[in-house]
């Protein structure tokens, strides 16, 4: 079978979107970030699926990658990493509920919240980032489509505007490898 068709649409879609991204939003983000480091705030982030794995690469990149050898270093926090505390909140309250209940543990004034969502419309993430708006958190959305709900709510936003969850998906994580390749020379 030859795939070659295939294979150079799906690139050429891809460098079409990675151009279509607002780099003033990706400025802004990384600004908004090296602020809470250098003010020592967390920064909470999350998702579902293959934004969960996003996530969890976000907080590697940061918390090591950027920060070794740093005097200031980035503090993130991944909500979807620990296991068990997400199937007890699913459990106890509900599986929307389950990034909700450890803001409402750790959150302090001033702490970014980032949801991942490539639909914007994650019921888990619109909650957190409902709740970081009302309880002092700064709430950010990394997402994809039309951003959906989390677009809308978020106080700072990078979309990725396009209808197409892997290509979504793949420049979440440029992002992530932008900011850090960046940040890691400052």
């Amino acid at each position: 079978m030859d795939y070659k068709e295939e294979i150079t649409n799906y690139f050429e879609k891809e460098k079409a979107t990675l151009d279509a991204i607002n780099k003033e939003d990706l400025n802004t983000l990384m600004n908004v970030l090296v602020q809470a480091k250098d003010e020592g705030k967390t920064i909470f982030i999350m998702g579902n699926g293959g934004s969960a794995a996003t996530a969890s690469h976000y907080v590697c990149d940061f918390n090591k990658g950027i920060s070794f050898g740093k005097e200031k270093m980035f503090k993130f926090i991944c909500l979807n990493d620990n296991i068990p505390t997400m199937m007890a909140y699913a459990n106890d309250m509900s599986y929307a509920d389950v990034f909700v209940g450890p803001l409402k543990n750790f959150m302090q004034d001033g702490d970014i919240v980032i949801g991942i969502s490539g639909s914007g419309n994650s019921e888990n993430v619109v909650r957190a980032i409902r709740y970081a708006n009302e309880n002092g958190g700064v709430s950010v959305g990394i997402t994809g489509y039309s951003g959906g709900k989390v677009k809308q709510m978020s106080r700072y936003n990078v979309h990725v505007p396009v209808d197409d969850m892997q290509i979504t998906e793949d420049l979440h994580m440029v992002l992530d490898h932008c900011m850090m390749k960046i940040l890691c020379s400052k």
